[in-house]
C-alpha cells in the first residue's frame, strides 16, 4: 500500500511537470481531466504496438432496438471518510438481484469524478450494446468518486488532494464493495470482481489491485499516472500475478506518461506473466480510454 507521503510526492511532481508543459488543444472528446503528461519525451519500443483496433464509434451510441440497462446515482455511508458519499452504478438489462452479476469497479482520472466515465464513454450505451451482441457478460459497473475526502468535488488545484486518492483504498475495500454486494446481491468472490481505471485511476488500480489479490481477479490500467508504485514494488513476486484472470495494461503512443505503463509491461514480461499490452495511436485522452474499456470489458468474467 502506498503511503500518503509517497503519493503526495508523486502527485506534486506530476503537477509541477504539468504546469511547465505546453498545453496543446485537447481532443474534442477528451474530458477536463485529460491533460496529464503532454510535452515530455516519449520513447517507443519494439513491443509498443496496438493489440486491437480503435473501438467503433457506434459502440457508444444508444440503440433503440435492444434491451437497456439502468444508470443511477446511489449514496452510501463511508466510515473511512466519515460522510455520506455518492457513486454512479450501471446495472445490465433485465438485472435481477436474485441472479447475481459480476462487478467492474471503474475509476476516474485526477480531475474527474463519478460522472467522468459516462461523459466520454456513455457506459450505459456501450454495455447495452456489447451485452446485446453477446460480446460482454452482463455485469454491474460501479463508478465511485476516487477522491476520498469530505469535499470530494473536482475543483481548484486537483493535485492538492493527492492524499485523498491514496485514502480511497480503504473507502473502496471497506465501504464501497460491501455496499454494492449488499444492495445488488453481488457474489462476494474475487472471481466476480474486476478493477480498472484511467490515469490516476489506472495507478490506483495497479496499487490496490496488486495489493489485494484476495479481492480482485482482473485488473485494467489505462494510461496509468505517476501515483503508480514502482513495478518491482507492485510485483515483488511473479507468483502473485499468476492469481489474476485478466491483466490489461495500455497507453497511447502520444502520451508522455507512457513510460509508466511500459515499466509495468516490462515487469510482467520479464516475470513471464500473461497479460495484454496495448499501445495505440492516441494521447492521454478519452479516445484511448473508451477504446481500452471497449476491449477490456469483453475479456472479463469468462
Amino acid at each position: 500500500m502506498p503511503t500518503l507521503l509517497h503519493s503526495t510526492i508523486l502527485f506534486l511532481a506530476w503537477a509541477t511537470l504539468a504546469a511547465q508543459e505546453s498545453k496543446p488543444t485537447p481532443a474534442k472528446d477528451a474530458p477536463p481531466a485529460a491533460k496529464g503528461g503532454q510535452g515530455r519525451k516519449i520513447t517507443i519500443g519494439p513491443d509498443d504496438k496496438a493489440a486491437f483496433a480503435d473501438a467503433p464509434a457506434e459502440a457508444f451510441k444508444v440503440r433503440k432496438d435492444i434491451p437497456h440497462g439502468k444508470l443511477e446515482f446511489v449514496e452510501y455511508d463511508s466510515k473511512s471518510v466519515g460522510t455520506r458519499r455518492r457513486m454512479q452504478v450501471y446495472t445490465p438489462p433485465g438485472f435481477d438481484a436474485a441472479k447475481p452479476c459480476p462487478v467492474l469497479y471503474l475509476l476516474h482520472g485526477i480531475g474527474g469524478d463519478d460522472k467522468e466515465w459516462q461523459r466520454f464513454a456513455t457506459i450505459d450505451a456501450l454495455m447495452d450494446n456489447l451485452i446485446a451482441d453477446g460480446k460482454a457478460v452482463p455485469m454491474i459497473i460501479v463508478m465511485p468518486n476516487g477522491r476520498a475526502q469530505k469535499d470530494d468535488r473536482a475543483i481548484g488545484n486537483v493535485y492538492a488532494g493527492a492524499p485523498a486518492f491514496a485514502a480511497f483504498e480503504r473507502d473502496l475495500l471497506d465501504d464501497v464493495i460491501p455496499f454494492i454486494e449488499n444492495r445488488y446481491k453481488a457474489k462476494p468472490m474475487r472471481e466476480q470482481r474486476a478493477l480498472a481505471g484511467l490515469s490516476m485511476g489506472g495507478g490506483q488500480t495497479l496499487n490496490f489491485g496488486f495489493g489485494h489479490p484476495e479481492t480482485f481477479a482482473s485488473l485494467g490500467a489505462f494510461s496509468a499516472a505517476p501515483n503508480s508504485k514502482a513495478p518491482a514494488a507492485l510485483l515483488p513476486d511473479a507468483s502473485l500475478a499468476q492469481k489474476y484472470k485478466v491483466l490489461w495494461v495500455s497507453c497511447g503512443n502520444k502520451d508522455s506518461l507512457l513510460a509508466i505503463s511500459q515499466g509495468v509491461h516490462e515487469r510482467l514480461k520479464t516475470q513471464q506473466i500473461n497479460h495484454t499490452w496495448h499501445v495505440d495511436d492516441h494521447g492521454h485522452d478519452g479516445a484511448h480510454w473508451r477504446s481500452a474499456l471497449y476491449w477490456f470489458s469483453q475479456k472479463l468474467f469468462k
